[in-house]
């Protein structure tokens, strides 16, 4: 009787927990966002900067890398030119030669008298060898994980930091889809080197992401990280507008969704949207179908036959079918997986950074995007966008009526499951 009582304790405490982990506090959107102002409206970027995120700022330079041979390069310049502080976050840290490359200069620098502060998901970084922390810590780099598993932590462990935000004396930022491990290496040239975009930025809108990596910091350590070196005066290095959008349940999930809710609904002429893991909700999917039936040319790029997780796969395929229907040209990554997270919305508006077209990534991680709303930036963008769909093939209706009965059972099964993968 005594283990039957102990065992039902047990497992009320496990389901609780699985629970806590499902759910959020806040009351979600659940009303569409309608067509009200273009993107190129003045009203648009007014709401943006007061109703959803930080004020737009001017005086921007954003630069485009393509893939880490070019991507981690430039990342790793940088940190081994720093002055005051280096403040990086990021999902994936995992061991191996580029996860050397970064701990070594992390630890250079450190050792110079650099304040180095990293963050790393505890999940994401689980392939990662004690060595390099070791390294790392013994060379004064304050290292903080990202929600570890503590008994104080169940009920959280779903909130994950999918964020990747690295940011070098205050005045240099770089973000995108890249983590720190080997299959980011290289030029997409096979399934084993991933297609991705990173993003080096000067400008005001550095502080913008100095401060999401604040968020974080403050939250794992209690401390603030401020003054001249993590904030300096930063004076116009271009002549892009931009502003850093972040999200987190434990400070408002929904302005993420929000975000991309309202620039689909802006759109009068087109949206590209390229996305690594594409499993919609009801609203953004409706909002999507709205935009085609005003005219909107909708095209999405995702991931074909490699994909690191077939659960995201059978997910997103079970809505491919009603998206194609109502206009929606999808559209097939062919050479390895795509990771690159990308919105280009009427050439005026492009959205970059971690967030996934999904609902964990709206509700449940940590995420941060980077709106830019520059034209000259946008045509490049699209470039790059039309560049990846030469690669791809376009799905249609008639393939996927015929998928395999395998496939559609399975979409059943993992249906109530979407906000988790």
């Amino acid at each position: 009787m005594t283990w039957t009582i102990v065992v039902t304790i047990a497992l009320t405490i496990l389901g609780v927990a699985v629970a806590m982990n499902f759910a959020t506090s806040e009351k979600k959107i659940d009303k569409k966002v309608e067509h009200r102002h273009a993107i190129a409206d003045p009203q648009f970027r007014r709401e943006m900067s007061v109703l959803l995120g930080p004020a737009i700022v001017a005086g921007n330079r954003v630069e485009a890398f393509q893939n880490g041979d070019a991507i981690f390069p430039a990342m790793l310049e940088a940190i081994c030119k720093a002055e005051r502080t280096v403040n990086l976050e990021t999902y994936i840290y995992w061991s191996g030669d580029i996860g050397r490359k970064f701990a070594e200069a992390l630890s250079e620098r450190a050792r110079e008298g650099i304040a180095v502060h990293l963050v790393i998901d505890w999940a994401g970084s689980i392939k990662m060898d004690d060595d390099l922390l070791s390294m790392m810590k013994d060379a004064g780099v304050r290292i903080e994980h990202y929600r570890p598993l503590r008994w104080y932590n169940i009920g959280r462990l779903n909130n994950r930091t999918h964020r990747k935000l690295l940011v070098v004396d205050g005045r240099i930022g770089f973000t995108g889809g890249v983590g720190i491990a080997d299959q980011w290496t290289g030029r997409a040239q096979d399934p084993d080197h991933w297609r991705d975009t990173h993003f080096r930025v000067e400008g005001p809108v550095v502080a913008q992401m100095q401060a999401a990596f604040n968020d974080n910091w403050i939250k794992t350590t209690g401390e603030l990280l401020h003054g001249p070196d993590h904030f300096p005066e930063l004076q116009p290095a271009g002549d892009m507008d931009a502003h850093l959008f972040i999200a987190s349940p434990a400070s408002g999930s929904e302005s993420m969704h929000l975000m991309y809710l309202s620039s689909i609904a802006a759109a009068i002429r087109s949206i590209d949207l390229c996305a690594a893991y594409f499993v919609p909700d009801r609203l953004i999917a409706d909002a999507l179908l709205a935009a085609c039936r005003r005219g909107v040319r909708v095209r999405v790029l995702l991931p074909g036959e490699h994909i690191d997780s077939e659960t995201v796969r059978v997910a997103s395929k079970a809505s491919w079918g009603e998206l194609m229907a109502g206009g929606i040209h999808i559209h097939v990554y062919r050479p390895t997986m795509i990771h690159a997270k990308l919105l280009v919305v009427d050439g005026e508006l492009v959205s970059v950074g971690s967030t996934n077209f999904d609902i964990r990534s709206f509700r449940l991680n940590d995420e941060a995007s980077l709106n830019v709303y520059d034209r000259g930036f946008a045509a490049t963008m699209t470039a790059v966008f039309e560049h990846d769909l030469e690669q791809a093939e376009q799905y249609d209706l008639a393939t996927w009526m015929k998928r395999p009965l395998s496939e559609k059972i399975a979409e059943k099964l993992i249906r109530p499951l979407r906000s988790q993968v």
